[in-house]
């Protein structure tokens, strides 16, 4: 099986501007997730960023890097410019390796662009882990995911799903017993076919309702493949408190 990693760094970040190239033990943040990536099986690792400073340094590094439009709405919309650019086969696999997950495991890589692999019908797989804290499941900055019994992915939601009419409605706070919540794992594969059709479809309703970019997907069709990861990922880095907690353990 034969993939490819790209990675998106952009520049600009609200909490914490310039985040791909914040230091973390001596290198940027891009560089070590770069790294990781390297660690898959993957045959080819590129970073796409919409700034000159990223380019440079990326450069320095010895990435594969290419600049890509700041205009693209949505992540995945500058997924399809970068496999366009790099022509490759509509029956290629590509995995997006977010640019702030520098502790991300290779074996999660490898296991989403396999399982898509596997999956002729489906154009995207991703992961997702069992949610043991009630808080998460009420917390819209958690998404959760339902899936049906062959593996494919039946909705993501911030809210509560699948909500236990009884359980809940009596206030009870705890996990209802003998139900599964899942928290989706932001690691996706695409097929480039999927990527190119993506681009042509305006965002559907519960996308701009949601928020969350996999749900034109489904209202496309499209199959989404849906499995526990095999090991549960590091945090990312969205804030400076994530960023002391990585260098810390990092040194």
């Amino acid at each position: 099986m034969s993939f490819t990693v790209i990675i998106p760094a952009r520049y600009a970040s609200t909490r914490l501007p310039a985040k791909p190239l914040l230091d973390i033990a001596g290198k940027p943040m891009i560089q070590h997730v770069f790294d990781q990536a390297n660690k898959s099986n993957a045959q080819r690792v590129a970073i796409a960023t919409d700034d000159q400073r990223i380019f440079e340094v990326a450069k320095g590094f010895g990435a594969e890097v290419l600049m890509t439009s700041a205009q693209h709405p949505s992540g995945t919309d500058r997924l399809e410019e970068v496999v366009t650019k790099l022509n490759l086969s509509k029956h290629g696999i590509v995995v997006n390796v977010q640019g702030d997950e520098p502790m991300i495991p290779p074996e999660l890589i490898n296991q989403v662009a396999d399982n898509l692999s596997k999956q002729a019908s489906a154009g995207i797989a991703t992961l997702c882990e069992k949610i043991s804290d009630v808080e998460q499941v009420f917390n819209p900055n958690v998404v959760k995911v339902i899936f049906n019994n062959n593996g494919m992915a039946n909705y993501f939601s911030r809210a509560p799903i699948p909500w236990c009419r009884e359980h809940f409605s009596s206030n009870d706070k705890r996990l209802p017993k003998g139900i599964d919540y899942y928290r989706h794992i932001g690691i996706y594969a695409y097929r480039v076919e999927f990527l190119k059709n993506y681009v042509k479809w305006s965002p559907s309703l519960t996308e701009r309702v949601e928020c969350l970019e996999q749900l034109r997907a489904l209202s496309n069709g499209v199959d989404i493949h849906v499995e526990p990861a095999l090991l549960s990922p590091p945090g990312g880095v969205d804030t400076l408190d994530d960023l002391k907690r990585l260098r810390q353990q990092f040194s």
